[in-house]
């Protein structure tokens, strides 16, 4: 709206009662928020029963939504998913483990291994087991490793030596 000057003339009263009723009613305002405050008080409402409630009111309002409800079940479905194809690459793995333990490659690897050990067992002092299994081979090989490091230990002759 545009006023001219004779307009702005028959509204200038209309200033002070207006800016009168807009203290007023700053003032109720105030007067009824501070009342609120004491009822609440009272009530034993604090300001974080009140932020728990509008959360919870909310977290609820949100989760009845169509496009939440929608999310979820495609992050479930998704999830399912995802199970599934990470056991599956375990299962795959583990079945190429177990085919590569039979292999031609890790055989002749296995052999060479026992021989190697069988060799140094013997050089060692140790006997040869010929026809064990990969695992005694290893299992053999650590008790002649810890025997060797021990070698060099002396062991008390006496009970005076082993006394502090």
């Amino acid at each position: 709206l545009e006023f001219s000057k004779n307009n702005t003339f028959l509204f200038s009263p209309c200033f002070p009662q207006l800016e009168d009723e807009i203290s007023t009613l700053r003032q109720v305002l105030a007067a009824k928020e501070k009342h609120l405050v004491e009822i609440k008080q009272k009530l034993g409402i604090s300001l974080m029963n009140e932020l728990k409630q509008n959360f919870s009111k909310s977290w609820h309002d949100m989760q009845t939504t169509s496009a939440y409800k929608k999310t979820h079940e495609t992050l479930s479905h998704a999830g399912q998913k995802a199970t599934a194809a990470i056991s599956n690459v375990g299962t795959a793995i583990s079945k190429k483990f177990g085919d590569m333990r039979n292999s031609p490659t890790f055989k002749s690897f296995e052999e060479k291994v026992e021989t190697t050990v069988t060799s140094l067992k013997t050089k060692v002092g140790g006997t040869g087991h010929t026809g064990s299994s990969f695992e005694d081979v290893l299992s053999s090989t650590a008790h002649a490793s810890a025997q060797s490091s021990l070698a060099g230990t002396r062991l008390p002759e006496s009970e005076e030596e082993l006394q502090c």
